[in-house]
């Protein structure tokens, strides 16, 4: 391991923003054991399984989605990176330079990998039909394992839509998207609009961290007067949204909940996740300091460097592992009602095993090769 991170600290270009990196890698952490902690199954009086969550049984855990939902972070971290990385290759060539270019490489490098995940996910729902296996059941393990896959095609249709986001003013975007999901909100909840107008949000929603990345790219973010007042004005609009106005207090969704804060995001999601961005640019240059130590900074490098990966296979991990135990029954922390304390232990035993598996999914033949060919890439 020692060698291996003084491969990587001797690979890293002294220019590379390793803060940045390193809010990546705790939002891709952050998804991933909030989606381990709160994916849960249950089975009916027939013996079909449908999901639940542990949320709508332990409505005290409800804190922790504060924590793990991060995926404000992962856009405001991919608007700076594609932002620095088109302006990079426009500096690098600026006669010959084409945006369509770094348009259809970057969508290579996001849709390439969900190829797989589509066709082996295919594959298993078509063999579980034939072993006789309820439609309710495969659609309670088929759905959450490619759900990643809504986060990909709005992630790649922003990351798409980044040459023409730069000819704006990136603060006005996001406070045009903003007003978009205020809207929909008003329209939603407000005049009984119909349900499906919420899906507006999609994109409105996940544009309003993605925009500000790009301002923060271009420096309009630097003060910490401004990453203050992100943090205190996104924290108290979620706040007063879900005490007054009725929002829920989870930033995840619930099962069986009339309403969601993230599919589609809500006004409170949106409020809560402008908070996020204010706190990750607070914590960038201590984060940055902290990643000076080669070992985290290994660490995280890694991370980054099968971001992707890890984030579209993280719940064909579990998935996997509870399509296999389905013959047994109710198996506690992974195929039982999460409906008692003691559910969460349960749960917690399992992380180590789905860390493994999903380790199965990404683990390079050599990972020091891989960086050495990647690192040197934006952040």
């Amino acid at each position: 391991m020692a060698s291996l991170a003084a491969g990587i600290e001797a690979a890293t270009p002294g220019s590379r923003d390793r803060g940045v990196d390193a809010l990546r890698a705790l939002a891709i952490a952050g998804v991933v054991l909030g989606h381990w902690l709160v994916t849960a199954w249950d089975r009916g009086a027939a013996g079909a399984v449908h999901m639940s969550s542990p949320l709508s049984h332990l409505p005290e855990f409800t804190p922790l989605s504060w924590v793990f939902q991060t995926l404000a972070v992962f856009f405001l971290v991919g608007g700076y990176a594609a932002a620095r990385g088109l302006r990079s290759a426009a500096a690098r060539d600026q006669e010959a330079h084409d945006p369509g270019t770094w348009v259809r490489a970057r969508m290579g490098r996001l849709l390439g990998p969900a190829v797989p995940l589509a066709l082996i996910w295919a594959g298993i729902a078509v063999g579980m039909a034939l072993r006789g296996t309820s439609a309710g059941t495969i659609r309670a393990m088929v759905v959450p394992a490619i759900g990643p896959l809504w986060f990909l095609a709005v992630f790649a249709a922003l990351t798409a839509a980044t040459p023409l986001l730069l000819r704006a003013h990136p603060v006005v975007t996001a406070a045009v998207a903003f007003a978009v999901v205020l809207g929909v909100d008003l329209a939603r909840y407000g005049l009984d609009a119909p349900a499906w107008t919420g899906w507006a949000n999609l994109a409105a929603g996940w544009l309003v961290p993605y925009a500000l990345g790009i301002a923060w790219a271009g420096g309009l973010l630097a003060s910490r007067r401004v990453a203050v007042a992100l943090l205190a004005g996104g924290a108290a609009g979620a706040a007063l949204l879900a005490g007054g106005f009725g929002y829920p207090a989870s930033m995840v969704g619930v099962t069986g909940a009339a309403v969601s804060n993230l599919s589609p995001p809500s006004l409170a999601g949106v409020c809560f996740g402008i908070a996020q961005v204010g706190l990750a640019l607070l914590v960038r240059a201590p984060l940055a300091r902290l990643m000076r130590r080669p070992r985290w900074w290994a660490a995280v490098a890694l991370a980054n460097l099968s971001a992707m990966t890890i984030f579209l296979w993280h719940q064909s991990a579990v998935i996997v592992i509870a399509v296999a135990a389905l013959r047994f029954g109710d198996v506690p922390g992974l195929l039982a009602a999460p409906d008692e304390p003691v559910w969460l232990l349960h749960r917690l035993a399992w992380l180590p095993v789905f860390a493994a598996v999903l380790a199965l999914a990404w683990l390079p033949g050599s990972v020091r090769g891989r960086f050495n060919d990647r690192v040197s890439s934006s952040a």
